[in-house]
């Protein structure tokens, strides 16, 4: 393994069931060491596997579906729908709002803030508009035009989204396996044509809202770090130091869970009929080689749910908005950047184009980066969104050219340290809501959920000095909790 930072250099180490491939790992020796073996054995598949040139773990990775959460592979040869997962281009978004903390440290106003957002943005496995009174109800046409444009001027238009927030957006649409809009007509027309049309119009009623398990939305105060170079990348992402901000997670809702799920069962249906092995024996690992029917089919339906989860955030966004604007009025608010941890694209890695397979990783390009040119973070690198948990605060960054040895890539968060049943047995209810009333950090949920507390997370500050050891990112600005939007039903991430 090629690991970063150690404080001295180790060179490559063999790893056995790799057959001699090389990893790297980003992380502190607290990290490293709580690594479980799973989670290091589904980092070394992921690199045996057929056509995987690069395997990045970064210091959040816990155990996922084939490969771990919190990875980055690189292929030039292969896709993968494992390293994407089942929720297609989950992401993170933040808008920063004109309204000094000062205005939302009464209680009371904060609590009309958690009931107006959730009257219009609902949380929960299986929900959607129907379930807030005061949500923006979209058509089944509307829905078809955003998957398969994402988030172009007649789709935020048509949905009451700031066009102007598509420039935001790291992605603010996807395309076809050919490069072309039609591949993704052509393949929605298919799909509703085959049996799916019922359950896409529930599907889209599910814009504008958030799902269950780890997604949240959650109210911050920003504060912007004391550095010039901080200071500089915070007027050009537009933060205000002192003012509230909104942070958002989700991704793709039942839309991109289908699609995904789906495309599981084709491809390890069509394993079995080859009678090609899974490698490592993990079904989760089965693969597509590219320019074959089957990896554009998965390329297709990929992109499908990548902008089904583009125009959800900005929706979600717009309702936040418009639900600050109903309890203090005045309240203006612009998008600082809409950015993915749950998907694959073509970027170069080692000079050459690869598919680079972010599952619970995310984009770390610096300025100067050659994807950066003619964009407003051509010299500053683009904000890079990273959630720890209410009690931590979380932060905003912007990459560093080191980050060039993680694939342009960092952390999506502190990553799951307990698993959920784990948590639930392990964590003392009255402790978890009892350590956000001492913070002041309000929810919407009558018992904050025991597999989402803070404790069921890694350490938020060994996960960041990661990250800034490695010299991957520097910290721009702080993002403290001051609510939370939550649901605590059953997770369906």
């Amino acid at each position: 393994m090629k690991i970063h930072p150690t404080g001295e250099a180790t060179g490559f180490l063999p790893a056995r069931d790799n057959k001699g491939k090389p990893i790297t790992v980003i992380g502190t020796e607290a990290i490293r060491e709580g690594f479980g073996s799973e989670c290091l054995s589904q980092a070394l598949n992921a690199r045996s596997a057929p056509g995987v040139s690069e395997v990045v773990l970064n210091p959040d990775a816990h155990v996922g579906y084939g490969a771990p959460i919190g990875c980055v592979m690189a292929s030039p040869t292969h896709i993968y729908p494992g390293p994407v997962g089942v929720d297609i281009k989950c992401s993170m978004s933040l808008i920063q709002m004109n309204v000094p903390q000062e205005a939302i440290a009464d209680k009371s106003t904060r609590r009309a803030l958690i009931n107006a957002i959730c009257e219009r943005t609902p949380t929960g496995a299986g929900k959607g508009q129907r379930s807030a009174k005061k949500s923006r109800r979209i058509e089944t046409e509307t829905g078809k035009l955003a998957v398969t444009q994402g988030a172009s001027k007649e789709v935020c238009e048509a949905m009451g989204i700031p066009p102007e927030w598509a420039e935001r957006c790291e992605d603010s649409f996807h395309v076809g396996h050919d490069r072309s809009q039609a591949a993704l007509e052509d393949r929605l027309d298919r799909m509703l044509s085959g049996g799916y049309a019922q359950r896409f119009g529930g599907k889209v009623q599910q814009f504008g809202s958030y799902g269950g398990g780890n997604h949240f939305g959650e109210a911050e105060a920003v504060s912007i770090s004391d550095t010039a170079e901080a200071r500089a990348a915070a007027e050009t992402f537009g933060l205000l130091d002192g003012h509230v901000a909104f942070l958002s997670h989700c991704g793709s809702r039942g839309f991109g869970h289908d699609l995904a799920s789906s495309q599981f069962r084709t491809l390890q249906k069509k394993f079995d009929l080859w009678g090609t092995p899974f490698p490592a024996n993990d079904k989760h690992l089965c693969y597509a080689p590219l320019g074959t029917p089957e990896a554009n089919a998965y390329i297709d339906d990929m992109s499908l749910g990548a902008n089904f989860a583009t125009v959800n955030h900005l929706l979600i966004n717009a309702l936040v908005l418009e639900a600050f604007q109903e309890v203090l009025p005045g309240t203006t608010g612009q998008l600082v950047y809409f950015i993915s941890h749950n998907i694959a694209r073509q970027e170069k890695v080692n000079d050459q184009f690869q598919w680079v397979h972010r599952k619970g990783a995310t984009r770390a390009f610096p300025a100067g980066h050659y994807s950066l040119k003619d964009t407003p973070f051509s010299e500053t690198g683009h904000p890079i969104l990273l959630p720890g948990n209410p009690r931590d605060g979380s932060v905003v960054m912007a990459a560093l050219p080191g980050a060039e040895k993680s694939c342009y890539s960092v952390n999506h968060g502190a990553g799951r340290s307990l698993g959920r049943g784990q948590a639930f047995r392990s964590l003392d209810q009255k402790k978890v809501d009892s350590e956000l009333d001492e913070h002041d950090i309000l929810s919407n949920c009558r018992a904050y959920p025991r597999d989402e507390a803070p404790d069921a997370y890694k350490d938020f500050s060994e996960v960041l000095k990661s990250v800034e050891k490695a010299e991957l990112a520097h910290t721009v600005a702080k993002l403290d909790a001051r609510f939370v939007i939550k649901d605590a039903s059953k997770a369906d991430d």
